[in-house]
């Protein structure tokens, strides 16, 4: 919270030695981030946004959990829009300079499904097998977004391994 505002930002990182298909899903997550928010700007309807992730994602191997979206943000931390991830989904609305919202698609290897545990808070992939995801806030402006969480002296959205290995 800054001035009252909110912002959310989320990113995986690939921690030892995760294999193939842990590398893989993590790169896939991070494409469909990037994918999604390159069609961020005035007049882009928000359902277009998961038919965008759902086809980076499925061409990957991958699929798309349904149970998370991303979400306006401002004075309150998550407010309309919801904005699905998925393909054929009724997400309402049209982006226009001044929204502010989050593009957070969480990428599974295996089924889009997911079990929360008995803590009510820790999300696990409904086959066990792994999942990924990266977030972050926009404002739409008059050319495309700028990307509010993104980091100073840093490449936006350009993918580097080093930047994400522990």
């Amino acid at each position: 919270n800054k001035g009252g505002y909110h912002g959310d930002l989320n990113e995986t990182f690939l921690v030892g030695n995760v294999g193939e298909d842990g590398e893989r899903v993590v790169k896939t997550a991070f494409d469909c981030l990037s994918n999604a928010l390159s069609m961020v700007k005035p007049g882009t309807l928000y359902r277009e946004l998961g038919t965008k992730i759902h086809k980076t994602a499925v061409a990957n191997g991958c699929a798309v959990n349904k149970t998370y979206c991303g979400h306006g943000i401002g004075s309150l931390f998550h407010t309309a829009p919801n904005i699905p991830h998925y393909h054929k989904n009724k997400a309402k609305g049209v982006m226009k300079v001044g929204h502010v919202f989050t593009v957070e698609p969480m990428i599974n290897l295996g089924v889009h499904g997911d079990t929360t545990w008995g803590d009510k808070w820790t999300a696990v992939t409904g086959d066990g097998k792994w999942t990924a995801q990266f977030e972050h806030t926009v404002l739409v402006t008059e050319k495309g977004c700028e990307i509010l969480t993104q980091r100073e002296n840093e490449p936006v959205m350009c993918w580097n391994r080093d930047l994400l290995a522990r």
